[in-house]
């Protein structure tokens, strides 16, 4: 189906791509980086709505169009049997729970950062059992990995391999033009200039924060990161990350 007719959001089809991952894992990012290579957008200048338009959040969106015969998602969900090919977005749990807690203090005013890894407001488990869930893969679903951190590292290389796994027939020009215009600096910029699609957003804190691979080196007090060491470490050591 490719035609403007506004469907719900959780009717979807087998074929359809899902950008899953725990949450501030990177996949506002890759939103707008799938937006660049299937769609054609420029990351730098496109409008959020547009973006969520086309690679729709089903947490904030209630309908959808189909601009082709396969759709993308985002989600933060746990493993469901219509989930049928996922991407995985993979990324240290203790940098995910160090910008996980800057963005909840952002909306809320204050969070107990040690409360946080610990379990209190936790959406929607902890990190380890989003990853551990999402790896014995109970569904037999198709899934492609990325780590958030070869995301920084080589952007173009990890676009080559979504857009294998998506079916996607792109060149490498356009994978480095779109790249470049989805970088860190220009997203912020970008951010700066026109804001998000979703107003409850206080402008007043930058969504686009920091984005930094080890950064809970010097924003994890250490109470904080041995707690979340004693539910997680095992879950790490399984996915390459020193501790």
């Amino acid at each position: 189906m490719t035609n403007n007719q506004l469907l719900p959001i959780h009717d979807t089809e087998t074929q359809d791509i899902f950008l899953c991952g725990y949450p501030r894992s990177g996949h506002t990012w890759f939103q707008y980086l799938v937006a660049g290579v299937a769609f054609g957008v420029d990351p730098e200048i496109a409008q959020d709505s547009l973006v969520q338009d086309l690679v729709p959040d089903v947490a904030y969106k209630t309908h959808y169009k189909r601009y082709g015969p396969v759709a993308f998602f985002k989600s933060h969900a746990l493993p469901m049997t219509k989930y049928r090919r996922m991407v995985y977005l993979l990324r240290h749990g203790c940098d995910v729970m160090s910008s996980y807690y800057h963005f909840l203090t952002a909306l809320r005013g204050h969070v107990d950062f040690l409360g946080l890894v610990q379990g209190k407001g936790l959406s929607p488990c902890h990190w380890h059992e989003h990853v551990d869930r999402w790896q014995a893969n109970p569904h037999g679903a198709e899934i492609l990995v990325i780590r958030y951190e070869d995301l920084k590292a080589d952007t173009v290389r990890e676009l080559r391999r979504f857009c294998a796994f998506a079916g996607l027939s792109r060149d490498e020009a356009l994978l480095k033009q779109v790249a470049g215009q989805a970088e860190f600096a220009k997203a912020q910029a970008r951010e700066r200039r026109l804001g998000w699609d979703n107003k409850a957003w206080p402008r007043e804190h930058a969504f686009i924060r920091r984005g930094e691979v080890g950064s809970f080196r010097d924003e994890m007090p250490a109470e904080v990161r041995a707690a979340f060491l004693q539910r997680a470490e095992k879950t790490l050591r399984r996915c390459g990350y020193g501790v």
